[in-house]
């Protein structure tokens, strides 16, 4: 699992690549999701997310994933499950002090960060585990959380853009003035 773990780390920017078209789609899915319900389709997203995730990224199935900011190393994998950056124990070689024979999952992060297009993100302080959604599916509560965002706006632009037409039709004249005709186009009667 290590071995695999370290793999999608120095493949990173193909694994942001996957994960932006799989978030698209999981997005586009929503109406599906909310269709069918979020709570029926959990335990079998979550299945699947935990077998895929677990085998690239010794995924720990915190609920809250946030490989896409971390260099697809995954923070849980720190055996004090640091959030935040690594502790001040990081070995010469940027081993962990906890377990020296692995390298400290903030040294590969920063190192898979550093390959991905969005790999600045790994700067922005992440919120702390919420331990009551272990065990669920983050990629189901990011893609409602997205979808949702997107709907959110859709509607205000509409909202917005409704209100703004209402608005002209109340300052707009019912019909057009006519403008006065140019000289050249007035049909004159002394010419034959």
């Amino acid at each position: 699992m290590y071995r695999i773990r370290l793999f999608a780390v120095r493949h990173a920017r193909g694994f942001e690549w996957i994960y932006t078209r799989f978030e698209a789609v999981m997005v586009a899915l929503d109406p599906v999701f909310s269709r069918l319900g979020y709570n029926r389709v959990e335990r079998p997203v979550a299945v699947v997310e935990r077998a895929l995730k677990g085998l690239l990224f010794d995924c720990r199935m915190c609920g809250q994933c946030v490989l896409s900011s971390t260099g697809m190393s995954c923070p849980m994998n720190c055996p004090k499950q640091l959030r935040n950056g690594p502790c001040g124990g990081v070995r010469d070689g940027g081993f962990c002090e906890v377990r020296p024979a692995m390298r400290c999952v903030w040294v590969e992060g920063w190192d898979g960060a550093s390959r991905m297009r969005g790999g600045d993100r790994i700067r922005e302080v992440l919120p702390p585990v919420d331990r009551s959604l272990e065990g669920s599916s983050a990629w189901l509560r990011a893609s409602r959380e997205k979808a949702t965002a997107l709907r959110a706006a859709r509607d205000a632009a509409r909202t917005s853009m409704a209100e703004a037409f209402a608005e002209a039709r109340d300052i707009e004249p019912a019909s057009a003035p006519l403008a006065e005709e140019p000289s050249s186009a007035v049909n004159r009667g002394d010419q034959p």
